[in-house]
């Protein structure tokens, strides 16, 4: 979805989102309420250059506009695959984006994902699985890793991957996979702009995600081994 219309779908109220570079920045209206904006387009990959401008963009909120909520839009093929980023370190870039999103949160900012359009590897582990809640549209592309580069990593083959995708979410890509898995907390069709209000009024809860994985099917172990770890350290297997 192109982010102009999206933007307008989501704030009917209005917004002042400019892009630069692939790299969304700026501030909308939400049913009265002031928010930041922060994303990227045009399937960018998230280089050393967009994970600082984030990054910048986060820390300037905190400072400027202590406890206002913060939506990042995702779209992205994951992080830049260049000799220049891996030498100059792309991975501590973007630690430093999702430390700058823990801090964000630990200031009092609630954050907000919301997947629009592609979000493949690392840009989106930085991005809408470090927000409190991500959210996805129904068209949205999303995996970590797809089943071709899969298969060459860990040399099973492509065709038993595809089998395995069929009766398990770990392998497979899609928005209704990553929703089994509690990765995202829901998928917005419909009024964008009525579940928005609603992601926002919502009460922070902590992270949930291996719970709703636990409750909706899709990853049946995270849960009971964090909560052995937290406790006797002894896994039940029945």
């Amino acid at each position: 979805m192109d982010w102009k219309k999206l933007a307008d779908t989501l704030f009917p109220q209005g917004h002042a989102i400019v892009e630069q570079n692939d790299f969304l920045c700026g501030s909308a209206q939400v049913d009265g309420q002031a928010l930041a904006v922060i994303g990227t387009t045009g399937h960018t990959p998230i280089g050393v250059e967009i994970a600082l401008a984030q990054a910048k963009a986060i820390l300037r909120t905190v400072r400027e506009f202590p406890g206002m909520p913060i939506l990042m839009l995702i779209d992205t093929q994951g992080q830049r695959l260049r000799h220049r980023d891996e030498m100059l370190g792309i991975n501590s870039y973007m630690a430093h984006l999702g430390k700058c999103v823990d801090l964000a949160r630990r200031k009092g900012h609630k954050i907000i994902g919301l997947v629009y359009d592609q979000a493949l590897s690392g840009g989106f582990i930085t991005s809408g699985l470090m927000a409190d809640a991500c959210y996805a549209l129904p068209d949205a592309t999303i995996r970590v890793m797809g089943l071709p580069a899969m298969a060459r990593i860990t040399k099973v083959s492509e065709e038993r991957l595809t089998e395995l995708a069929q009766s398990n979410p770990v392998f497979a890509p899609g928005p209704e996979n990553y929703l089994r898995m509690g990765g995202l907390e829901a998928i917005w069709e419909g009024d964008l702009a009525a579940h928005l209000c609603t992601a926002l009024a919502a009460a922070p809860d902590g992270d949930q995600r291996s719970a709703l994985g636990l409750q909706r099917g899709g990853r049946r172990w995270a849960q009971p081994v964090i909560e052995a770890v937290m406790t006797d350290g002894h896994v039940r297997v029945d």
